[in-house]
């Protein structure tokens, strides 16, 4: 499929908008997810009970397989909602990874500012149109190589790779797939398990 070059098409900021801090981010409310993008300030609610159930699936799968090694290749460290400083965006992708070989541990700080190799995006009707477009952007940007994008309600799960700075759909999987997945593919992922208790929406297949 063609690239889809999300990482150049910033929207138009008007000239007196007062860009966000870091300072409007400690200082959001603490039931909300504050991330600066394009140099606004977004807050999102916390995920919906449907929406952290299948993040926690996803992180549980990959850390007990890649991070934690107990039954798997390992080479990994996986991370839920970590919060990244990539530039001058700051951003929580619900869950990320990074190969070993560039993060060895985990630093004793409250967020990163190393992109990750991966992260992953479990879309919600409140955050899916940020996750989709000025947050993929963002990662671009910092080279983060591969991203998944959940839809726990439409049960599908996208691929993509960035290649030459742009986003590319490598494949798109739904409901009782079992598949291997970059860059995860070492292991098969039973898409069943990440949804096995959120009832289908009406037209899902």
């Amino acid at each position: 499929m063609a690239g889809i070059d999300w990482s150049q098409s910033s929207p138009a900021e008007p000239e007196d908008m007062k860009r966000a801090t870091y300072e409007d981010v400690l200082n959001a409310p603490s039931n909300k997810v504050a991330e600066i993008l394009d140099g606004e300030l977004f807050l999102s609610p916390r995920p919906a009970l449907r929406h952290a159930g299948a993040q926690a699936a996803v992180h549980g799968k990959l850390w007990s397989r890649f991070d934690d090694g107990e039954r798997g290749p390992t080479g990994w460290i996986v991370v839920t909602e970590p919060e990244l400083h990539l530039g001058e965006a700051i951003v929580v992708p619900d869950v990320a990874a990074w190969r070993r070989e560039r993060l060895p541990s985990l630093p004793d700080r409250p967020f990163l500012d190393l992109a990750p190799d991966w992260v992953c995006e479990v879309l919600s009707p409140s955050t899916e149109r940020i996750d989709r477009g000025r947050k993929l952007r963002a990662y671009a940007a910092a080279g983060v190589a591969h991203a998944w994008l959940l839809n726990p309600v439409e049960r599908t799960l996208e691929v993509l790779v960035l290649k030459d700075g742009a986003w590319t759909i490598v494949g798109v999987c739904s409901g009782c797939d079992v598949v291997r997945i970059k860059p995860f593919e070492a292991i098969e992922l039973e898409l069943e398990r990440l949804w096995a208790d959120a009832p289908a929406a009406p037209d899902a297949r």
